[in-house]
Parts: structure tokens; C-alpha cells; sequence
């Protein structure tokens, strides 16, 4: 019996129908099940779902047509799938029915898999579905089918070498195609994870190399003088990034092979700051592999041009380096540091920083104009022109340094100093004289200095019909002198230009100059000694040779002037090596420039026979100059004081460093004992040192308002000054006092400096702040700042009256003595005022506390005041006048007067409070409640005595 068509019953009859033809297909179930005859599928190894292609799903005829045309709905669970079964042995995957009616399945793995230990799997699964009825019967199976699950691999493992270290040899001297292998491998089982795609050389700086491979060979030649033996650390990575779980150690031993050159050198020297001399070579000797030598020459070269101007020099101003070297006063600088007092370099660019010297750069359309009155216009011969000058090949136009040239109208040059074509040239015409006869005027030099690249010294010393040039120490004549009528008589003034000159007919510039200077300095009425110009150009570094005694002298030594080499000469090899091992560096400067300076030897041998003579490579290093410690100078002394008005009217003055200290300091790390690296609570401690250095400038400047030479001044002894060795320069700004000199003679000479101010009617204090510095700006103490108060007399005609106020505004003054913390007074008096900050402090304080309480007393009268209007209020309601025929008055004047009376009382309360410095808060409060206790009949009095009856219309 089959019910494909089902409807809905008509009848009962037809309804019980219905339901034998539902239990007859319940009981129906002809077809197995089927399935695809094959599977594949892929799982991940930290996974257990499998991935089947096709997926797993079991298909049976005997299930019902879901949707039938006449929704026509069974009850049978015919046609469904119950399970699938995997047939094998020790099969690690289970089949898992997802969705009976659909037969929809999925194979998953029971346990961990591990692709290294299996890559795939193969077994058989068939589907059965549900049978017959509730008990299952009639179950029928699929065919078998054949599942292939291969395991994919998960980058678990990391690379292992197969050795625990690796050892090699290699010979000086020769480059390594392949020196030794290393090899390592990987456990995980897929292609990718497996293989070794790269190695790494841990150890930095080393001459090897390490290919994909695993072969180590050197990028460099080998030096058995330099290292005997190289430590690798080498690593290994699989391609899928995994570094090896254990890196490897790799020895290359380096064998010696006979080579002529330098042995026992090292490339890279540490000079550390104030240490003294540094022995370069101190276990260097030469190899000549036995071959007889008869001689034997040696150059060091010490490579300092890259540092500062050429080498490291003193960065004091040049003002103060001509000092230092002995020049007399009267040098002018024409390159300073940009400061208050000589701005016109503060648009150049400079090396930004202060390691090297202020240096300026020119790149053909800068220039700057000298100020008036710096240089005197007509320069009195004889006089000296120096300059640090760096130029290199340019073009052929001039290229002017110095030109002072018509201010207006005219184009004429009357001094200058310029380059052409690689020439350095002095032009120099004449003032007008009675003789109008030809004169030397233009001076040529043909130099390969000029146009180097380098930093070069120029001195030239005028003194016509004789100019004399030094470059670096060394005098030239010049090549070609020209002559020159004397310039005309003119009234034109003239201008002073850096960079190019000054164009007076057309008012523009011209001739630019393109490179760098330094240090330029005019010096009238005087020539440069030999001996300042010496000074000025020697090196604070360079090479030099103590030999011992035992030492002998067969060896000849010869520096060059800046001793940035020396030359060896001698047939002695024991001695040779000797004094080679005594070659050192020395830099004499406390705070030298921080930097490398490059070393080189060249060497030449002569042998028995010329034609087979050995040949000696150059040798090059370097020696790395540490940073210096930095100082810290510190100013400290008394930055507030007070001093009676006559003291800085007198002729003295008024001292205003008196207990000035300069300290200078240098902070140090030092290690605490024991083991940092085992103990981790072992920690640094920073220790500060004293030290003692020179200063080259302290300037003092008032703050605030600038110094009116009408009526006040600051003043030192310059015979003082001079005798210290120091100069000092003024302005309304203050005072600047340059020299080199130590922090001893400085504070000497700050003592002496006095405040001066024959007008103190209306002053009260006054502030300055002092600045000192090392250097030329390179260390700049802290700024010390000193106010000064102004102790003023008081007058007693200028006292208030106190018996023409009210009596209950006065107060009872003490006068006693006055006790200002921390301040130091001369001349006091009793009724003096000083105006300190404590004083400010404490009238502050009462002031605001007057304030609370008068608040409080107006409050509390406001509150009575509106109680008593609203009780007349109440009683005016009560009774009303008729006051239509009534005229009421008020007198402006009256008020005012009132009012400004009261503002006077005020003013003279705060004038009293302000001389009555030792009044307290018990009787400030006392007086305001005397104030504020004023009757309620006064109140109302004060109030009837501002309106006034208009009593004209009255008729009595």
C-alpha cells in the first residue's frame, strides 16, 4: 500500500485510512545507503577537523519526498542515517553523524596527531542508516569507502646543529673561499619547516661571513698581530623563521705567516682628557721576515685638519688668545660671538656649537658691515691684519675679507684684503700728502694655501714700504708689489666690510667672498711679534717622544713645526723599535675637542740587496679623543642686601659681589665594589669633584631698565683690572670683563666692582644678575642674580599728624630696632623704612587680614541696616505725611565732601600702616572693631546730615 498523494480527510473513515497508510510506509525499507567510493582529506597537526573532499554525506532512496505537491506529511523515520564506522587498525579519527535526515557527517582525529611520526592515513568508512521501526530493525550499510587524511606540519621544532662547537684554521694573509661548514637540521617532517633556509653571524665586527649554506669564510685578510683567534657565535633559521633553540661557538684560529710590516699595534687608541701623554705603540715592533736591512725610515703622521681651524686649539676669543700669547692691548675683533655689545655677526651662519671655534661661513652673497667707531677709519701704520681663512678653488672674480671703501659717492678702496686666482692681495692706498709721488699700494702673494681647502693662519704686518705675510708661522715675501698714486683729499666717511665691499657710487655690494673665516683682527699702531704669532698658531695637540736614558741616540728624531709628524731615521732595529714604542700623543688642552684623529705610518727600508728588499705596508689608526667631563660653574655669594642712600651716593659706592664665590664642578660615576653583574642591588654612584679651570668672560648687566649714565653707574679700578691681566669693556648694558685668567683673579676682580647712584630720591632697589664663562661660550655658569635695596632716611616734618584724625583710626607705634633676616643694613636708623621682602611679606598679610575683617563688619552692618529700613518702612505704612507742599534739597557737595574725606582718612591709615613697620595683627583687628562698633544714633545722624530742608516757601 502506498500513500504518495495524501489529503486531508472528508470523513472519518478517511482519517483512519490516513493512518494504516502511515504505519504501512513506517514499516518500509528497501535501500542501503550510499556514499562517495572515495575520500581525501586534510588535517592540521594542533587540529582535529578533518577536511574531506568530497565532504561526507550519506545519501538513502528510502527517505520521504520532504515537500511533496500536496504537502503531504509522514511520520517514518525510514531513509534516515544513524552512523558511520571506520573500519582499520589503531585508526586515530571517528566519524560523526551531524544531521540524520541529511546524512550530513564529519570525520575529526580522537587524539593529538604528529606529522613526524606519521605523515598520512588510510581507512575505510561506511554509513548505515536507522532500519525499521523503533528497535532499528532491517539496518542496512553502505558500501565501503576509502579515506586518505594526510597531516599537515606545524613549525614546532626549531633548527639543531649537529655539532656542539666548530674549529677551524686559517692562514694570515690569504682569503677563504670556505674556511669550515656548519650544519644544522630541523625535526619537523614537511619541506618547508624542515630545511634550513639561512645562517647569522651573531658576533659584531668580525671579518667572516656565513652563506645559506653553512660555509664561514673571511671578508678580509687576517692578521695574526691583531687577533689570534676569532670567537664566533653562529645561528641557524628553517624557512619558517624558527631560530635555532641553541646558537653554536666557532673558533678560527689565525696562523701566522712571515710578512713584513708592523706587528703589536693596535688600530683604534683611547686618549682620555687630562691624562697626559698617550703611548701609541707601546708593543710595536717591525717584522722583516730576517731579511738583512741596512736602514730604515719611518714617518708618523697625526691627521688633525678636520678638527677646529687644522688641529685643536685654544677656542678662547681671539681677543683673549692674544692676550694669553703676550700681545699689548689695542687688538680689535671683527668676528666676535654675537652678544649685546657686538651684534653685527648674528645674521652669519656659524658650526652652531662651541667644541671647535666660532667659525663663519660666506657662500658668495653674504656680507656684513662693521659698525662705526669699532675700527678707527684711517688705520695708523704701523698696523697687523690676522685671519683664520679656509677658501678653495673659486672663481676668477675677487673674492674680498676685508674692505674699507667710500661710504657714499665714490667707489674708491682705501685698504683692503681680498683673493684672486688662488693670490692673496693687500691693496693699501695713501692718505693725501705733499708728495704726490708713486707708492706701493697693491701687494700680491701666489700661494697653493689660498685655495687647499684647509685651514690656514694669515698675519700680515703693515708698515709701508715693507708687508710682511706669515701663513702658519712661516713669513713670505710677496711676488709683485704695484704702485699707486696717493688718494685725493675728500670728506666722503668711509665704511668697514667682512665678506665684500661696500660699493659707494651705486650703494650696493660687491666682490663676495666664498669660504669660511675665523678670528679676524685688526691691530693699529703696532706690528705682531714672531713669538705672538707662534703662539697663536700652535697646535694643543700633537706627537711626541720621551726616551729613557737607557735608549740610544743613534736614532734621529725630527717633528715638523706643529708636531703633527715626526720622522725616524736610524739602522738600529732594537733601537728603532724602542723609540717607536715611545711615540705618543698629547693634547694639552683641559677640554679638548671630542673626535678621531687619524694616524698613519709610511716606511721605507733599504737591504744588503736592493733588488730582493721587502717592502713595509703603510700602517693606519686612529686615536678616538673621549669627551671631557664637563664643568659646572657655579656663582654664589650674598644676592640681597640693603644700604643706606648715602652709600651709594658717595664716591665709593656700594659693592655689590662682596662674598662672591666661583666654584667649578665635575660630576664622575663611580662603580661601587663588587659584582654588578651578580648582584643586581650593586648600583653607580655619582661623586662630584672640585676643580680648577680659567674663565675668559663675566659680564654683569642690569635687570630691567638699563643704567642712566645721569645718575648712576657701575665702577671697578681698571689699574686692578690691568694688574690681574684682564680687560673691561662698558656700556649702558653693564660691564664685561674678558681675559684668561683663573676663577681666583676673576672673583678678586668682581669684588671691586661698585654701584653707583647720586640720585636715590626716588629709588628703591635695584637688580643685576652676573653671567661667567670658559671657552668663549663653551661653559656658561649659572645665572647670579643680586638685588640691592635703597635705605631712605625719613623725615619727621613728613610724618603724618596723628592727633588731626580720628580717634579711633590711631594706632600706637613702636619704634624699635628692625631685625631683616638674611639682609645685611648699614647706617640704620630706627625710623628708617625698608622696603625688604619680608616687610612686603608681612604688610601683605595684615593687609588681607583687615580686609577679612572690614568685609565682615560691612556685612554685618548691611544686615542691620535693612532690618531697621524695613521697621521705618513699617511705620512710615502706618502714618503718611502730606508733604505735597514740601520741597527737599540734597547738597551734592556735601556728600562729596564727606566721601572725600573718608578716602583722605583711608589713604593716611595705609601711609601710617605703611611707616608703622612693627604693628600687629592683635591691634589691626582692634582698631577695625573700634570702627566697626560705631552707635546706630551716629549712623542715623550721618544719615540726617546729607538731606537739607529747602525752607524758602515756608511761611511762619
Amino acid at each position: 500500500m502506498h500513500c504518495r498523494r495524501y489529503k486531508p480527510p472528508s470523513s472519518v473513515m478517511g482519517l483512519v485510512l490516513g493512518l494504516i497508510c502511515v504505519v504501512e510506509a513506517a514499516k518500509v525499507n528497501k535501500h542501503k545507503p550510499w556514499i562517495e567510493t572515495t575520500y581525501h582529506g586534510i588535517v592540521t597537526e594542533n587540529d582535529d577537523k578533518v577536511l574531506l573532499d568530497p565532504p561526507l554525506i550519506a545519501l538513502d532512496k528510502d527517505a520521504p519526498l520532504r515537500y511533496a505537491e500536496s504537502f503531504e506529511v509522514t511520520f517514518t523515520k525510514e531513509g534516515e542515517i544513524c552512523g558511520f564506522r571506520i573500519h582499520g587498525q589503531n585508526v586515530p579519527f571517528e566519524a560523526v553523524v551531524l544531521d540524520k535526515s541529511t546524512g550530513e557527517g564529519v570525520i575529526r582525529a580522537k587524539e593529538k596527531l604528529d606529522c613526524e611520526l606519521q605523515k598520512e592515513h588510510t581507512f575505510t568508512i561506511q554509513a548505515y542508516d536507522c532500519g525499521e521501526g523503533p528497535d532499528g530493525e532491517n539496518m542496512k550499510k553502505s558500501h565501503k569507502a576509502t579515506v586518505h587524511v594526510q597531516v599537515n606540519d606545524v613549525n614546532e621544532y626549531s633548527p639543531v646543529f649537529k655539532e656542539k662547537a666548530y674549529r677551524a684554521t686559517a692562514i694570515e694573509g690569504k682569503t677563504y673561499d670556505s674556511i669550515l661548514r656548519v650544519e644544522a637540521v630541523d625535526a619537523d617532517c614537511s619541506f618547508q619547516y624542515s630545511q634550513i633556509c639561512s645562517y647569522e653571524i651573531l658576533t659584531p665586527d668580525v671579518p667572516f661571513t656565513i652563506d645559506k649554506e653553512g660555509y664561514i669564510k673571511n671578508t678580509e685578510q687576517l692578521n695574526y698581530s691583531k687577533e689570534r683567534m676569532y670567537k664566533l657565535t653562529v645561528t641557524a633559521y628553517d624557512c619558517g623563521k624558527n631560530r635555532a633553540s641553541e646558537d653554536v661557538l666557532v673558533k678560527v684560529d689565525v696562523k701566522p705567516t712571515c710578512k713584513p710590516g708592523w706587528q703589536g699595534w693596535n688600530k683604534r687608541m683611547e686618549y682620555e682628557p687630562g691624562t697626559g701623554s698617550l703611548a701609541l705603540f707601546p708593543s710595536m715592533h717591525l717584522e722583516t721576515c730576517e731579511e738583512p736591512i741596512t736602514s730604515i725610515q719611518a714617518n708618523i703622521e697625526l691627521e688633525t685638519s678636520h678638527i677646529g681651524k687644522g688641529c685643536d686649539r685654544e677656542t678662547y676669543s681671539e681677543k683673549s688668545l692674544h692676550m694669553m700669547c703676550g700681545a699689548s692691548s689695542g687688538t680689535v675683533e671683527l668676528l666676535p660671538a654675537p652678544s649685546g655689545s657686538a651684534n653685527w655677526t648674528a645674521g652669519l651662519p656659524t658650526d652652531n656649537g662651541h667644541d671647535s671655534d666660532q667659525v663663519y661661513e660666506f657662500n658668495g652673497t653674504q656680507a656684513i658691515r662693521v659698525p662705526e667707531g669699532v675700527v678707527s677709519s684711517s688705520l695708523k701704520e704701523p698696523f697687523t691684519i690676522s685671519v683664520w681663512m679656509r677658501h678653495g678653488p673659486g672663481a676668477k672674480e675677487k673674492e674680498t675679507i676685508l674692505c674699507n671703501s667710500d661710504k657714499t659717492e665714490m667707489n674708491r678702496h682705501h685698504y683692503s684684503l681680498y683673493v684672486h686666482n688662488c693670490r692673496l692681495i693687500f691693496l693699501l692706498r695713501q692718505d693725501p700728502s705733499e708728495s704726490e709721488n708713486y707708492k706701493p699700494a697693491e701687494f700680491h702673494w701666489k700661494l697653493d694655501q689660498v685655495c687647499d681647502k684647509e685651514w690656514h693662519h694669515y698675519v700680515l704686518n703693515i708698515e709701508v714700504p715693507a708687508v710682511t705675510l706669515f701663513v702658519d708661522g712661516v713669513s713670505f715675501d710677496p711676488f709683485l708689489v704695484t704702485e699707486d698714486y696717493p688718494l685725493h683729499a675728500s670728506k666722503i666717511e668711509t665704511q668697514l666690510t667682512i665678506g665684500a665691499c661696500w660699493q659707494g657710487g651705486s650703494a650696493q655690494m660687491s666682490q663676495y667672498f666664498r669660504g669660511n673665516l675665523a678670528g679676524l683682527m685688526v691691530r693699529s699702531g703696532k706690528l705682531e711679534k714672531k713669538r705672538v704669532i707662534d703662539c697663536l698658531y700652535t697646535c694643543k695637540e700633537g706627537l711626541d717622544i720621551q726616551l729613557p736614558e737607557e735608549v740610544g741616540t743613534n736614532i734621529k728624531v725630527q717633528f715638523n713645526p706643529s708636531q703633527s709628524s715626526v720622522t725616524l731615521e736610524g739602522d738600529d732595529m732594537e733601537s728603532f723599535d724602542k723609540v717607536m714604542q715611545h711615540v705618543s700623543y698629547l693634547n694639552s688642552r683641559q677640554f679638548p675637542t671630542p673626535g678621531i684623529r687619524h694616524l698613519r705610518i709610511s716606511t721605507t727600508v733599504k737591504c744588503l740587496n736592493e733588488e730582493s728588499c721587502t717592502s713595509v705596508p703603510d700602517v693606519e689608526g686612529y686615536v678616538m679623543v673621549l669627551q671631557p667631563e664637563e664643568p659646572k660653574i657655579s656663582l654664589s655669594g650674598i644676592d640681597h642686601f640693603a644700604r643706606g642712600a648715602p652709600e651709594f651716593e658717595s664716591a665709593e659706592g656700594v659693592t655689590l659681589f662682596p662674598e662672591l664665590r666661583i666654584v667649578s664642578t665635575i660630576t664622575r660615576e663611580v662603580e661601587a665594589e663588587g659584582d654588578s653583574e651578580d648582584d643586581p642591588t650593586v648600583q653607580e654612584s655619582v661623586v662630584s669633584e672640585e676643580i680648577m679651570h680659567n674663565l675668559d668672560t663675566c659680564e654683569v648687566t642690569a635687570v630691567g631698565e638699563e643704567l642712566d649714565a645721569e645718575h648712576e653707574s657701575l665702577e671697578v679700578d681698571l689699574a686692578q683690572i690691568q694688574q690681574h691681566g684682564l680687560e673691561m669693556s662698558s656700556s649702558n648694558m653693564g660691564l664685561i670683563i674678558t681675559g684668561v685668567n683663573t676663577m681666583t683673579n676673576y672673583e678678586e676682580v668682581l669684588h671691586l666692582i661698585r654701584y653707583r647712584n647720586w640720585h636715590t630720591e626716588a629709588l628703591f632697589d635695584r637688580k643685576f644678575k652676573l653671567v661667567c664663562s670658559e671657552l668663549n661660550g663653551r661653559y656658561i655658569s649659572n645665572t647670579f642674580k643680586v638685588e640691592v635695596n635703597v635705605i631712605h632716611t625719613a623725615n619727621p616734618m613728613d610724618h603724618v599728624n596723628n592727633a588731626m584724625m580720628q580717634p579711633q583710626f590711631i594706632s600706637p607705634i613702636h619704634h624699635g630696632s628692625m631685625d631683616l633676616s638674611g639682609h645685611t643694613l648699614a647706617n640704620s636708623h630706627q625710623a628708617s623704612v625698608v622696603p625688604s621682602a619680608a616687610t612686603i611679606v608681612i604688610v601683605v598679610c595684615v593687609s588681607f587680614l583687615v580686609f577679612v575683617i572690614i568685609l565682615g563688619v560691612f556685612r554685618i552692618r548691611a544686615a542691620h541696616q535693612r532690618t531697621m529700613r524695613d521697621q521705618e518702612n513699617g511705620k512710615e505704612s502706618e502714618m503718611d505725611w502730606d508733604d505735597s507742599a514740601l520741597t527737599i534739597t540734597v547738597n551734592p557737595m556735601e556728600t562729596y565732601e564727606d566721601q572725600h574725606s573718608s578716602e583722605e582718612e583711608e589713604e593716611e591709615e595705609s601711609e601710617d600702616g605703611e611707616e608703622e613697620d612693627d604693628i600687629t595683627s592683635a591691634e589691626s583687628e582692634s582698631s577695625e572693631d573700634e570702627e566697626g562698633g560705631e552707635p546706630e544714633d551716629q549712623q542715623a545722624a550721618n544719615r540726617q546730615q546729607q538731606l537739607e530742608w529747602d525752607d524758602s516757601t515756608l511761611t511762619y
